[in-house]
């Protein structure tokens, strides 16, 4: 029933995209300060939304974009945007501060999305499915995507042992450099994007 080669070759195209070792710096900065089982919560609600927003775009994805006339540099773009605001929210200390109301939104902006299901990630299961031929490799690919989102969920519920070696003092250092990779991972989406709109006009 299953292709293996389809379900490696989707996973690992979207743990290269999605980087489930590169989101622990982030996931660390945005829940420090708050109690273990908020924490938790948040690796739970943060994989559930990339994985709710991953499995829309797989089903509907063509069809959301054409009917809003959205294409994909735009998405890029605009992913990008979120990513900067977020960034900057990190460097400047604005984050740092724990408040209850920003538990949810932290796990769903920018966690869920546009950070784990971002627009490259979107992109690569809408091609996934729709290359995807025969009930085996449907089954094949939701079986990789379903797979790297739990592998997605221990990565950010484990990463938070960290915090209790590293203490304060590193947690606010982690802060400090996620948003900083966060920027350029934010301005390199944003160039990316405009590149290719221009170069798709261009045509």
């Amino acid at each position: 029933m299953f292709d293996f080669a389809v379900l490696g070759s989707v996973f690992v195209t979207l743990f290269v995209i999605m980087d489930p070792p590169g989101i622990i710096p982030v996931f660390l900065a945005l829940t420090s300060g708050r109690p273990a089982k908020v924490q938790r919560r948040m690796a739970l609600q943060a994989t559930a939304v990339a994985f709710g927003v991953i499995a829309v775009f797989g089903l509907l994805g063509r069809q959301i974009l054409a009917y809003l006339h959205v294409s994909i540099p735009a998405l890029m773009v605009a992913g990008g945007l979120l990513l900067l605001l977020v960034a900057l929210d990190l460097l400047t200390g604005r984050a740092d501060e724990p408040q209850q109301s920003k538990d949810v939104n932290a796990a769903l902006v920018p966690l869920g999305m546009p950070l784990l299901a971002g627009p490259g990630a979107i992109v690569s299961v809408i091609l996934a499915v729709q290359r995807a031929d025969g009930v085996a490799d449907h089954l094949s690919v939701w079986s990789a995507i379903v797979a790297l989102h739990l592998v997605l969920w221990l990565v950010m519920r484990y990463s938070l042992l960290i915090i209790r070696v590293i203490k304060d003092g590193g947690v606010v250092l982690v802060t400090r450099l996620s948003g900083m990779l966060l920027s350029a991972i934010a301005v390199q989406q944003i160039a990316n994007g405009v590149t290719q709109f221009i170069q798709g006009n261009g045509h």
